[in-house]
This record gives C-alpha cells, structure tokens and sequence, in this order.
C-alpha cells in the first residue's frame, strides 16, 4: 500500500526489484525482427510464440510470481482478459512496445547526431480494431472515465477524450503481460486504470465500484 495519490507506477515492484508488469518475455520485439529477416510465418509464428529457452532457465532474471502467471495463462487458454490497476483513468490496449525505427541495408551510413531526431513506431496488432472496441467498450460505461476536459489525472489527457490510449503511446515499454498474453496465447488482455487514486481511501470505495460497475459487465460481455 502507499498514498492514495500515488500514480499509476507505485507498487509495481517486488521485494526483490522486479517490475511484475514488464518481466514478461519481449516476444514483440522477437517477432518484427523475424518479419525484418522474412522469416514470419514459415520459419518464426506470428501467433502463439513460444518463451525463448534462455528466459527458462533457473537463473534467468524472472521473478517467481511472473513464473506462475505464465503456468497459468499456458494452462488456462483464456480469450479475453484484464488487468485491474489504479493512479489513472484510461484502458490501455497494445501494444505496449514500441517497434524501433528500423535500417535500410543499403542505405549509407548515419551520422550519431541523426539517431537523437529518431523515435520508435507505433506498431499496431492485427487485432487493432477489436482492441480498439474492446477498450471503448469498457471506457464508454463507465461514469466518468471519458470526462476528461480537465485533463488526465495527473498530466494532460493522452486519450483525446475516448478514456483509451494504445499502451506504447502513453507509456512505452517492452515485456509487458498484455503484450505476452496476446503473441503466446492469443488472449485479447487489456490494461484498466480503474481510477486517480493509487490506493483509494475505505469512504471511497462504494463510489469506485459504482463508476466501474457497469463497465466491468460491458467488458465481460464482450466474449
């Protein structure tokens, strides 16, 4: 627990310093450089994308609770998911990863000062449009998560007043668990910001239950 003021980053981590939320494999990363190489579909998946053996093995920097949400996803073949946070107010679908700008072979080479005007891409899913709904759907029902003329929560709205934003946009990062959750096991897994307050007071709780209520079912019946 921590300040109800907290943002959305406090309480992330591990005793033992692991980002839970950012310590899955990075299979995004894998796969463009497969389609780099064009070796996607026939030679690397472009669904299903197994865990590379090096993150397997018992030393490997993986932290013991990141392990068996893995067991689970593998044992459990979900199709639709979320993950239920605070500190901010939005649905955040992916890609978390943001693709880098990627080289011409041919091309002759940069001066070092040109890298500095460089900034990664946004890549979208397949599943684009179905994340898209997904999101608004659970956005859109609740009491006041696309109210946001006075801003975001605690900087300026990146949601253009939808309450949805693609994850790499606002915040990105590679090895997320939404990103996993969708190249390993196909599940369509979303991050909700269920509000400002990190960790909400008692007296503030049967409020908070009533601006998610709805969207929770909305969600839910998206399957």
């Amino acid at each position: 627990q921590g300040s109800e003021l907290g943002n959305w980053a406090l309480g992330h981590w591990t005793e033992e310093g692991y980002d839970l939320f950012e310590n899955f494999p990075d299979l995004a990363s894998a796969l463009w450089a497969a389609e780099e190489r064009k070796l996607v579909p026939h030679k690397f998946p472009n669904h299903h994308i197994p865990v590379p053996e090096h993150y397997l093995a018992e030393d490997a920097t993986v932290a013991v609770e990141t392990r068996a949400i893995m067991a689970w996803m593998d044992k459990n073949p979900f199709v639709l998911g979320a993950n239920l946070q605070g500190g901010e107010k939005l649905v955040s679908y992916p890609f978390d990863t943001a693709r880098p700008v990627s080289e011409t072979p041919s091309a002759a080479p940069r001066p070092p000062d040109d890298y500095e005007d460089d900034s990664p891409e946004l890549q979208e899913t397949p599943d684009h449009a179905i994340f898209r709904w997904l999101a608004i759907s659970y956005a859109s029902a609740h009491l006041t998560m696309t109210e946001t003329f006075r801003g975001g929560c605690h900087t300026q709205d990146m949601t253009n007043a939808m309450g949805i934003v693609q994850g790499a946009k606002w915040h990105p990062r590679a090895g997320s668990m939404n990103d996993f959750s969708y190249l390993h096991t196909n599940c369509l897994e979303l991050s909700v910001y269920l509000g400002c307050d990190k960790f909400p007071h008692e007296s503030e709780l049967q409020q908070e239950w009533e601006n998610n209520k709805e969207s929770l079912l909305t969600f839910m019946e998206q399957v």
